[in-house]
């Protein structure tokens, strides 16, 4: 039945059946059907319900939606209900309307939108996923097939080139980045540059803490939503690090071993930060290694690269090796007005009050923007008013004092088991990831006791002010640690 089915595909289907287990439910239905896409087509999810908050909230309705019973072995073979074999059908229909040979996630996701009755549609529909839209976006972009090398050689090579290295674009799929706002100028314009002919090398020049390394981040989440032009949609965003880009860079050959895996190289993008200020080192052995490292890999493997420095270290660079004029398209960036550093702070203010477990007030983040002339002159909006805001809330975590032993102990179990349970279910080893959820049971019981025990049940995260801001700028100007 499966045969013309992706593995990703697969795995939904895998993933579906676990989740209905779990419910206790008898039939696979269409709502574990849009779980099971939501947790195994991370990339699918991120261009059509770009928030992780819509995803958590899907899973919250579909919970309250659902009279959960004892759970189901996973070993049980639970069959698919009526609704869920007509959206397989209209699955391969969708597949061959849009002229794929292989039926994906996405097709799958069709099939629930033409699904009329179903409670996953609706569930779509109220988040304005429409038929028609989806469908036009899915031809814009082709079929989702695995974005691998051509042959195991390829894929081999790879991974033995790239030894150290983060995958801006797999980031960016799992939900990893931050928000970027505020830069759709300097995106664009990065993105103009990479599909130029001749000199696709952008280099973002700017101040320190400008936000230039933002800007390679939303390209990496633009990728993952598949709004690039088609030359970029395949393409990953790697970052080495630069004392490994050193080593390989007296003879050049991992760079020349690059050049000769074919379809290797098109789909990298290195971006490689602050190697042009070492670059512009003068008498430095490794700066001249560097430097013939950067001619070599530019003009003669297919490697595109995305650098950012700052204007002093781009002039330094270019004075020493003229050739970076006729290899990189520089792009300034300028800093952030009050304003739109504010916005930068909203969208990014979730993710640090998870972190510190605080919560920031709003005239916190009017605060950190308003006096930043106090603190980390040498740095510009957005940059310095995140560092304070980090601050803050690292601040108002060391007020709020340790929690008890017993605690920490609890939810550091607790992460041990969520981490075990993922990585069974990944391997479709649904025992183990049984026997894990069980578990997690028992830790969150226990954890919720440990709370009451010592009054922290319904305590409140405790809150950032603007006094909180103030102050850590009058201790950070008495005992200015934090200027380098």
């Amino acid at each position: 039945m499966f045969e013309r089915y992706t593995e990703k595909a697969r795995r939904v289907i895998f993933f579906a059946r676990y989740e209905a287990s779990q419910f206790g439910q008898p039939y696979i239905e269409t709502e574990h059907l849009l779980l099971g896409v939501l947790r195994e087509d991370k990339a699918l999810t991120n261009r059509f319900l770009k928030s992780h908050s819509s995803v958590e909230s899907i899973r919250r309705q579909i919970e309250n939606h659902t009279t959960i019973r004892e759970k189901v072995s996973t070993s049980v073979d639970l069959p698919l209900s009526n609704e869920c074999k007509r959206v397989l059908a209209y699955a391969a229909e969708e597949a061959e309307r849009l002229k794929h040979k292989h039926i994906g996630s996405e097709h799958l996701l069709l099939g629930l939108l033409r699904e009329e009755n179903c409670f996953a549609r609706q569930i779509l529909k109220e988040r304005h996923l429409e038929l028609e839209k989806v469908r036009e976006e899915l031809a814009k972009v082709g079929p989702d097939l695995p974005r691998l090398p051509q042959n195991a050689v390829a894929a081999v090579a790879t991974r033995n080139l790239f030894g150290v290295y983060a995958d801006l674009t797999q980031k960016a799929i799992d939900g990893e980045l931050e928000p970027v706002v505020a830069r759709d100028l300097e995106l664009d314009s990065v993105i103009e540059v990479l599909c130029r002919k001749d000199r696709r090398n952008p280099i973002l020049l700017g101040e320190r803490g400008v936000g230039k390394t933002a800007i390679v981040e939303a390209l990496a989440q633009r990728i993952a939503e598949g709004k690039v032009p088609p030359e970029l949609a395949e393409m990953k965003i790697l970052v080495p690090e630069t004392e490994l880009l050193a080593a390989w860079a007296p003879s050049g050959e991992r760079f020349e071993e690059l050049a000769t895996v074919k379809g290797t190289a098109a789909s990298v993008i290195l971006f490689v930060d602050g190697l042009l200020g070492v670059a512009g080192m003068a008498g430095n052995d490794t700066a001249e290694n560097l430097a013939g490292m950067l001619k070599f890999a530019l003009q003669s493997a297919e490697v595109r690269w995305l650098s950012a420095a700052t204007e002093e270290e781009y002039k330094s660079a270019s004075a020493s090796h003229p050739e970076l004029d006729k290899i990189f398209r520089p792009l300034h960036v300028k800093p952030l007005d009050a304003a739109a550093a504010l916005e930068v702070l909203k969208a990014r203010k979730e993710r640090l009050e998870r972190f510190h477990e605080v919560v920031f007030a709003d005239d916190a983040l009017q605060c950190a923007v308003e006096l930043r002339e106090s603190y980390l002159r040498e740095k510009i909006l957005p940059g310095k008013a995140l560092e304070l805001l980090d601050a803050a809330g690292a601040a108002a975590k060391v007020r709020e004092g340790t929690p008890p032993l017993e605690i920490t102990e609890s939810r550091k179990k607790l992460k041990f088991i969520v981490h075990r349970m993922d990585s069974a279910i990944g391997s479709h080893e649904f025992e183990k990831a049984k026997f894990y959820s069980e578990e997690e049971r028992k830790e969150r019981q226990n954890l919720r006791e440990l709370c009451k025990k010592y009054g922290l049940e319904d305590a409140p995260a405790p809150t950032v002010t603007r006094t909180d801001v103030e102050q850590l700028i009058l201790k950070l100007n008495v005992y200015p640690y934090d200027r380098t």
